[in-house]
C-alpha cells in the first residue's frame, strides 16, 4: 500500500453553514487523515490562479467570485491508495 496526499478545499458556502466538522468526520470515517489543514480567505488573484485551467469556461468567474466570497478550509488529506 501506498499512502498518498491530495488538497481538499472546503468551500465558502460549507464553511458558512458550519460544516467543517462534519466534512472532516466524513474523510476521517472514510480511513483518510487530515496531515495540514489552514483556514484562508482567497484573493481574486490567487482564486483566478488556482482555477487557471478553468479560464476559457463561461463558469470560470463565477467560480473566482464564489471562492473568493468567504473564507475556505485548506486541507491535505493523506490516505492508502
Amino acid at each position: 500500500q501506498t499512502l498518498e496526499q491530495t488538497l481538499s478545499i472546503v468551500k465558502p458556502d460549507a464553511v458558512g453553514q458550519n460544516q467543517i466538522g462534519n466534512i472532516i468526520e466524513y474523510f476521517e470515517r472514510d480511513g483518510l487523515s487530515v496531515v495540514a489543514a489552514k483556514m484562508i480567505h482567497m484573493t481574486q488573484d490567487q482564486a483566478k490562479k488556482f482555477y487557471a485551467v478553468h479560464k476559457e469556461r463561461p463558469f470560470y468567474q463565477e467560480l473566482v467570485d464564489f471562492m473568493t466570497s468567504g473564507p475556505v478550509l485548506v486541507m491535505v488529506l493523506e490516505g492508502d491508495n
